[in-house]
């Protein structure tokens, strides 16, 4: 048995040792700084980031979300599965340790006999060439993509909730301007019928305004439903069922706003502030150590197993005067010839490993660009709502002037329809451009990472709320 021992030994010692795949996590050049904003001396917390629209509505959504929507509770039944993966193969590089025992009855020519037996197995396979830890360090890796997925989803899901309810509250305002311009064409027909009865016009400003009317109206129903399919997305989104916010939501409230004082950090800290790139990073590390795992199998393995048995005709003697067998063995594993299997299993790990590197390279690219399209939107809807509310004042006054002048008899009616359609147009302008104005801060926000941080970076519970609570 020494022999065989020492056999082994030395047929392993002279293999030699693979050699890993020196590939490392890219170093991806990021830009100084960012193009569409000076970057502030201390870049502003983004932890729980929705309290910046001081909406306590909007701050229970999110809360709701993160504690009870359905697909971020299969993210993290997946990070668990993951987890438990990982706790699998780091039990792979420890020996492993069995007992049995059994019980035996015979009977030959009317004299009975008893037999009992126990004994215990054990068996281990030294990671000579490192296959073993290379799994577990893929399985470690396969657990950090995990994790940040859930975060990744964590970031997803708050400002899906935040855009869903500054829709919400656009809509509502959208319906109250639609409806108060509704009552004033309205009134402008009843106007019209009354200067109609009295001869002063013809039909066809009566008819003008009825379609005037009528289309603001239809305007109404559509804007209703959508109101409705919003509110079902946000009790969805919230783990209720579809009519559940109905109620809770029913009454109109402005449309949130972000303050303008946030202070950017630089590119590089940002991308270490995505989840989607830090799951970039880590499947760099797994597929690196599949590498590494598939070159190693292209080497010898050694397993070493023994056991040990006791055998006594009664349980009493299997703790003394039993009798004992024992054995040790040493068994060496030599791949010679596959056709190439294990070489081409490096080849495609190697593949794999590429294709990591480069989704990483697309992942840095799209959060840059996420960042930056997000501060030219908000600037320039800036820029844009500024406009329309003066656009808007200047209508509400002027649809005031030709109201009079038209009772007055001093302007013709299609002078007044033209107002009422001006102002219609720039009041919905400037609440469409608010409900634009707030997603630019979401979609801001969650280009910069959305409060998310990875385990041990001091902030990893910033998107779990402290307190839980239906609207």
């Amino acid at each position: 048995m020494a022999l065989a021992v020492a056999a082994s030994a030395a047929l392993l010692s002279g293999c030699a040792a693979p050699t890993g795949s020196t590939a490392d996590t890219p170093a991806w050049a990021t830009p100084a700084k960012w193009a569409g904003a000076p970057v502030g001396n201390a870049a502003t917390s983004l932890g729980q980031w929705w309290g910046r629209f001081d909406d306590p509505v909007l701050s229970s959504l999110v809360g709701q979300a993160l504690a009870s929507n359905a697909t971020l509770r299969q993210t993290e039944a997946a990070l668990r599965q993951a987890r438990a993966v990982s706790d699998v193969q780091a039990a792979g590089l420890l020996p492993s340790v069995g007992a049995s025992g059994s019980a035996q009855r015979s009977r030959t020519a009317g004299a009975t006999a008893n037999r009992f037996a126990a004994g215990f197995d054990a068996s281990w396979e030294p990671d000579l060439f490192g296959a073993q830890s290379s799994a577990v360090a893929a399985s470690e890796a396969d657990v950090a993509v995990a994790k940040a997925n859930l975060g990744d989803a964590q970031v997803s899901l708050a400002a899906e909730v935040a855009a869903n309810y500054i829709a919400l509250r656009g809509l509502q305002e959208r319906l109250a301007i639609a409806r108060s311009n509704l009552a004033s064409q309205q009134e402008t027909l009843q106007i019209s019928n009354w200067r109609l009865q009295a001869g002063l016009i013809t039909s066809l400003d009566t008819e003008q305004a009825r379609a005037a009317a009528e289309q603001t109206a239809a305007q109404v129903p559509a804007l209703e439903s959508s109101l409705a399919q919003t509110r079902h997305a946000l009790a969805v989104l919230t783990g209720q069922p579809p009519a559940a916010l109905d109620a809770a939501l029913a009454d109109a409230a402005p449309v949130p706003q972000a303050p303008a004082d946030l202070a950017l950090a630089i590119p590089a800290q940002t991308l270490r502030q995505r989840a989607d790139v830090r799951a970039a990073e880590a499947r760099i590390s797994a597929a690196l150590a599949r590498v590494s795992q598939a070159d190693a199998a292209r080497y010898p393995s050694l397993r070493i197993s023994g056991n040990l048995g006791l055998s006594a005709a009664t349980l009493g003697a299997l703790t003394g005067g039993a009798s004992v067998a024992n054995a040790l063995l040493a068994s060496i594993s030599v791949p010679l010839f596959d056709g190439g299997a294990a070489r081409a299993q490096v080849r495609v790990q190697e593949a794999a490993l590429e294709q990591a590197r480069i989704g990483y390279e697309a992942t840095v690219l799209t959060a840059l660009q996420d960042v930056e399209d997000a501060l030219v939107a908000l600037q320039g809807d800036r820029e844009r709502l500024a406009h329309l509310q003066a656009a808007a004042s200047a209508a509400a006054n002027a649809d005031l002037l030709a109201h009079q002048r038209y009772q007055s008899g001093l302007i013709d009616f299609p002078t007044v329809l033209d107002t009422q359609r001006t102002l219609l147009s720039a009041q919905d302008g400037v609440a469409s451009t608010q409900v634009s104005l707030a997603n630019d801060h979401v979609r801001l926000y969650k280009a910069l990472g959305g409060g998310w941080a990875p385990e041990g970076d001091g902030n990893a519970t910033a998107m779990i709320p402290t307190k839980n609570t239906r609207p």
